[in-house]
This record gives C-alpha cells, structure tokens and sequence, in this order.
C-alpha cells in the first residue's frame, strides 16, 4: 500500500493534519501509507492531498482527510478488533481502517461504488476487508459484533440496529443531524448495555440513506 507517488505530498497532509489537532500516531502514519490520488478520478489527482472533500460518481464524495483522521482517530480502534464501517464509497475510508484494525466490515448501498472499492482495495493488497452491497443502515448482523462502528454519512439519529451489533465497550462514531449539517457524535456501550454519548463538533457529509436513515428521493 506504500506506494512511492506523492510521498512528499503525504507528509505535507500528515503535518497540516497535526497542525489542526491530530494526535493518535497510528492513525497519522496510516494517512501517510495510503495513496489517497487512487481513490479518485485522475483528472484530480492533483487535488488529491489537499484538505478537502472531492467528488465520486452517483452524488457521493470523498471526504477531507481531516475528517477521515478524525474519526478514526475518535474511534479508537486497536490491531485486534473488528470494525464495521457503513458507506464504503471510495474506499478510502477503509484502507485507513484497515491498517489499524484486525477485520474491517464495510457495506455501500451503491453496488458500483462497492465493486470498485473492492478491486482498488484488492489490487493495493489490502485482505483484511470484506464488503458488501448493503443497506447499511441495518448493519450486518451476520458479522456482529464490532468492536468499533464508523459511519461515513450523515443520520438523522443513530440508528438502531448499529447500536444493537456493537459490543460491550465497543465505539460507534457517526454524522447526526439534517441533511445540511451534523454533529460528529461518538457513543460508548457500558456494561449494561447504556450508552455514553460524546459530541465532537460539527461537520458535512452525504445523506445515510436507507430503512434507518433519510429514505431515498421519490419515495
């Protein structure tokens, strides 16, 4: 995955993303390791390492590499666990959860988007993923537990069922709000099954479209 391209443009990312308050080392290097130019279309390769969200196609995006730090970073994930992600889209997003985790579960409810995550992720060498064409928005109960949870568009609430798949102690950050804007919020389940919810101030992201979601146009 250490591709030599863009090494220099990497570790101007790494340090810009210190300067705006990354601190978890893991998480910097796996930014660093993780061509993101590959994620995108070529014409925008050389936008590719600036702090900014770029387009996909079927109206999704790429998200700024700050916030992708900074959810993982509030995820807290560890080299044993299994992480769920919800909304693959590029993939970009899971490449960085899997340096850092043991599995990574990844659903993207936009089959063409998750075919080519799947060959991009496997042509880098990257085997510690599955992903699948899903509503994630009912998680992927088959798998459950998870460690941790990370979902990668904006919900009017936490939905349910992620809650549900989530172990004891597991970590689930996720997008809340409208359809403008959301509040990155990070909940901890207790022992008792309660959870502990954090916010981490605002951010943008697409819709989480789906049963426990914002439903799709037109219906």
């Amino acid at each position: 995955m250490a591709a030599a391209d863009y090494a220099y443009q990497r570790q101007q990312l790494v340090r810009l993303l210190e300067q705006r308050g990354i601190r978890d080392q893991r998480v910097l290097d796996a930014i660093q390791r993780v061509p993101r130019h590959e994620f995108v279309r070529r014409h925008l390769w050389p936008q590719a390492y600036r702090d900014f969200a770029l387009p996909l196609s079927s109206g999704q995006t790429i998200s700024q590499p700050w916030v992708v730090a900074r959810m993982s970073e509030l995820a807290r994930v560890e080299p044993h666990h299994r992480v769920l992600e919800i909304g693959t889209g590029s993939g970009y997003q899971t490449a960085v959860l899997a340096l850092l985790a043991r599995w990574v579960f990844s659903l993207e409810r936009i089959g063409e988007l998750a075919r080519s995550a799947n060959r991009r992720l496997r042509a880098m060498g990257v085997d510690n993923i599955k992903i699948q064409t899903f509503d994630g928005t009912v998680g992927w109960s088959e798998m459950a537990p998870y460690d941790r949870i990370v979902v990668t568009a904006g919900a009017p609430g936490v939905p349910q069922p992620l809650l549900d798949q989530l172990a004891i102690h597991g970590r689930l950050v996720i997008p809340e709000g409208d359809l403008e804007q959301q509040t990155l919020a990070c909940y901890q389940k207790k022992e008792d099954g309660s959870f502990l919810r954090e916010e981490h101030g605002g951010v943008a992201f697409v819709p989480l479209v789906g049963r426990h979601g914002w439903m799709p146009e037109g219906e």
